[in-house]
């Protein structure tokens, strides 16, 4: 069994894309937490609404490349397009965070909204991400 963090945002109809989204991630995987919900600025082109953006706490037997591919199936059925500005507008954005305890995507690093919400659902890994941010 995989114990992964998975992060969410949007900014177009955030509210509904959010709900909807973590409605049909729980019925296929298993939800065990979630995070505060924040509104954050948009990062790159700043002509755009704030995301509203938090994460998921998961298990599941699926392997990462498989639980990827759902992931981006969801984007998808919510109107997500191929090839979007990364930057741009989002009507839904999941990405997997952590996966068995260990960072897997580096924006946690970088983005102090994923980094707190990373330690509410997962507090063991607040050191692992301080020393990882200030290795002095």
């Amino acid at each position: 069994m995989n114990t992964v963090i998975i992060g969410v945002g949007s900014n177009i109809d955030a509210e509904r894309n959010v709900s909807v989204a973590k409605r049909m991630l729980g019925e296929k995987l298993s939800v065990l937490g979630e995070s505060k919900f924040v509104r954050t600025k948009p990062i790159g082109s700043r002509e755009q609404k704030d995301f509203l953006n938090g994460s998921l706490l998961i298990e599941t037997r699926l392997g990462r490349k498989q639980l990827k591919t759902l992931l981006k199936g969801v984007e998808v059925a919510l109107g997500r397009g191929a090839g979007e500005d990364r930057y741009g507008p989002r009507k839904i954005d999941l990405d997997i965070l952590v996966w068995n305890g260990q960072i897997a995507d580096s924006d946690v690093y970088e983005r102090e909204f994923l980094r707190r919400s990373v330690i509410e659902l997962c507090p063991e890994l607040e050191k692992t991400l301080k020393e990882e941010r200030d290795p002095d």
